[in-house]
This record gives structure tokens, sequence and C-alpha cells, in this order.
């Protein structure tokens, strides 16, 4: 299926490693230019040239953090003036702080301003500077990866979930206010995923595995793939009548029918 999008740009922030170096190599599959934002600069590059050598399209390093505005701003016009973008953004983060803890055990005033930065107020960051660069253009994506613990809460899961949620409502908002310019807005929620890809190593215990797989009527953890899949679908044409939806990639986890 062509997706409609060989020939546009995509930002993707957090991208030096992890879900958001994935989600860059599944656009600039499907033939995007992408923009790489993320503090490293060593591992950026190297993303960049991985997607250069396997997808032929164009791929920009540009490294900054996304709480500072200097640098979000320098994204915005290396997009704008290398390649006429962007027309797809991805607002990737980092996880909370670890480890780790219970609701009441949250106490330290610290854990919760680094989790509110790092997940929420980055990603207004990002989006208040590069989202007025999209309008105008007649097209548009948006894609926030949240997690599924903001539909359903997980234990000890509360420091990430307050601000994924608050994520989720920002784009709701967006998307009723950039739907006239032909931009969609919506989120993909991920949970019980395979994150050994960190490492390279089991990231949990046989037991722990057994454990999450145990959550999902499908009796396994998903796959990179499988939420890359997802996001890219959401920055396609095809998915042009959706927005200001946030879509669940848990495996069934979730128990609300809506």
């Amino acid at each position: 299926m062509d997706l409609g999008i060989q020939g546009k740009t995509a930002v993707v922030t957090a991208s030096s490693s992890g879900m958001g170096r994935n989600i860059a190599h599944a656009l600039a599959a499907e033939g995007a230019n992408v923009v790489l934002f993320a503090r490293s600069a060593d591992k950026l590059e190297a993303v960049a040239d991985e997607i250069r050598a396997q997808h032929g399209v164009r791929a920009i390093a540009v490294p900054g953090d996304m709480l500072a505005q200097h640098d979000v701003a320098r994204l915005r016009r290396i997009a704008c003036e290398e390649l006429e973008g962007p027309d797809i953004l991805i607002l990737n983060t980092g996880r909370a702080p670890n480890p780790l803890r219970a609701t009441l055990d949250e106490t330290d005033e610290a854990r919760w301003t680094q989790a509110y930065q790092n997940q929420l107020w980055s990603v207004i960051q990002v989006a208040k500077e590069l989202v007025p660069a999209m309008l105008g253009r007649g097209w548009g994506r948006i894609v926030a990866v949240t997690s599924a613990s903001v539909k359903q809460p997980m234990p000890h899961h509360s420091l990430s979930t307050v601000f994924r949620a608050g994520v989720s409502t920002y784009v709701k908002h967006l998307a009723n206010e950039v739907g006239h310019a032909g931009i969609t807005a919506n989120c993909v929620a991920p949970a019980l995923i395979d994150t050994s890809h960190r490492s390279g190593q089991a990231a949990y215990t046989p037991e722990q595995a057994a454990a999450r797989k145990r959550l999902t009527p499908l009796g396994r953890m998903g796959s990179q793939e499988e939420v890359c899949g997802v996001v890219t679908f959401l920055a396609s044409r095809q998915a042009g009548f959706i927005t200001g939806s946030s879509i669940n990639v848990e495996g069934g986890m979730v128990g609300a029918i809506f």
C-alpha cells in the first residue's frame, strides 16, 4: 500500500535510539525525509547515516534539547529551510524517572518536576514552535506517543501516567484547532512492548515476562515494529479522517469497551 508520504518531511523527537529511532526508520522506509532531534549528537548522526544508507532518503540530525527554546527554534528553522517542512511531527519523549514507585511513595518534588518537564512540557515546547510552521500547507500529521496506562492505569506508573494523560488532552485540543488546515493530531498509546532492543538483552526476568504476557489475551508482548506501524499509518494519506483519537497498541490489555 502506498501511504502517500513519499517526499514528505517528518520531524521525529527523541530519535537517537529506541522507539524514536524505529519510528524514523519506519517513516523513511515509506519515502519520507526525516529530521532527527535528540540530545546525543553522535548517536543522532549515526541514526541519520543508517537511514540514508538503508532507505535512500534525506536524513538530517539536529542535536538539541526539547526543553531548550533556542534548540527547538533551530529545529524548526532547519526543517523549514533545508527540507521545506515539517509535514509530519512525531512527538516522542523519554521515560519517567526510575525506579517507578507506588503513587503515595512519589513524594519527591524533583521527580514530579522532572517527569512533567520530560513528558509534557517538552511536547508542548516542540509543538508550539513547529505546528505553526505546518499551517498553510493544506496537509499535516501530528502523532504523539503516550502510553496505554493513560486509559488503564498500571501499578507504579502514576509519575508517567499523569503527564502522558496531559499530552493526550493537549493533542485533542490541537486536533480541534488545526483541523481546518488539513492537519490531523492523534496519539498512539502502547503498553506491554518488548524493549530488549535497548540493551540487546532481555528487559524482564522470565517471571516478569510471563506475568506481562498474561495481561493480554494474545499471550505475548508486542513488538517495536507493531507500534511503529500504527504511528506510520496515522502519518499516512489514508488516515486523513482520523483525528483527536488515541489508538491503543497493547494487545487487549485495556478492559474498557470505549
